[in-house]
């Protein structure tokens, strides 16, 4: 240590163990073997003179003092992250900006556009992590974040996308072909739910002025679009998504809506940054192309 402070490699081994619960995955994380993560955090503790962590088996668990000092271990760690990116970007070896996006967003529209601003700004490399929840800039490594929400978050500048519009029931064909009881509709099947959407189906129904009936609420819940998506497609029931995620699987057949009406939605999606920070020339150049790009997605006009 040098003025008290563990050696990063030390940090850095013991943040990943804490967060993914395990020397192997960090290790796989870290390029690094078993071993070298091991001794890197039996080694943070002894200098600490603090169990961080509780060893059963494969398993390790945090202590409440590992718990806490994990947790102020990774913010500063994602800060120096985002001070190195600053530097990059403000030498002559090139530009970088680090986005926190929706997985779905960026996997179905972000990144199949990228390489149009990569020909326009060879320079500039833009990072992407996913973040689902809203989240504070000064406590993140970011730049700016493309979210969704029902207005621009607080002590932020930036410009609204596009609005997601309504969402709709859709599921695969054979489906419907499988229900045994044609005539129950919609209440045969099997309802997807999204967790960050809780009450989605609910308000479909209401919205039909149909009844919402207690085993809707039984159905399987998933965090991201993509997972509900993947298990539509998969037969495993019927979920309420966003039109512009389906719209060409259902033009070309693969999925079907089984019941009329949609959910409006009142929400968007955002491009932000702090306002605490001035807008960087890379930052200016992505807000501008983006709002071209959303400007001209078909999908969402």
């Amino acid at each position: 240590m040098r003025n008290g402070i563990p050696h990063l490699g030390a940090l850095q081994a013991f943040e990943a163990t804490a967060r993914l619960g395990s020397f192997s995955r960090a290790a796989e994380e870290l390029s690094l073997t078993h071993s070298a993560i091991y001794r890197q955090v039996t080694g943070l503790e002894e200098r600490l003179g603090v169990q961080l962590l509780t060893r059963v088996r494969r398993r390790v668990a945090l202590t409440d003092a590992g718990a806490e000092y994990a947790a102020r271990v990774r913010h500063h760690l994602e800060q120096l992250e985002k001070d190195t990116f600053g530097l990059i970007s403000r030498s002559g070896m090139g530009r970088s900006l680090h986005i926190a996006v929706l997985p779905t967003l960026a996997t179905t529209w972000l990144l199949p556009r990228l390489p149009e601003f990569q020909q326009q700004h060879a320079d500039i490399a833009i990072s992407l992590s996913v973040r689902t929840l809203p989240f504070q800039f000064k406590d993140h490594p970011f730049d700016a974040a493309i979210y969704h929400a029902a207005q621009i978050w607080p002590s932020t500048a930036g410009i609204k996308l596009f609005d997601e519009g309504e969402l709709l029931p859709v599921c695969i064909p054979e489906l419907l072909d499988r229900r045994q009881d044609s005539a129950q509709g919609m209440s045969g099947l099997v309802h997807l739910h999204m967790s960050s959407r809780p009450d989605a189906w609910r308000h479909w129904y209401q919205a039909q002025n149909k009844e919402y009936i207690p085993m809707i609420s039984g159905g399987p819940r998933y965090e991201l679009f993509t997972m509900t998506l993947a298990a539509v497609k998969a037969g495993l029931g019927v979920a309420l998504v966003p039109r512009f995620l389906v719209q060409d699987d259902i033009a070309e057949g693969r999925l079907v809506t089984p019941a009329e009406g949609v959910l409006q939605v009142r929400e968007a999606y955002f491009f932000s940054y702090p306002l605490v920070s001035e807008r960087s020339e890379a930052l200016a150049s992505f807000e501008s192309w983006l709002a071209a790009a959303a400007h001209s997605s078909k999908e969402f006009v």
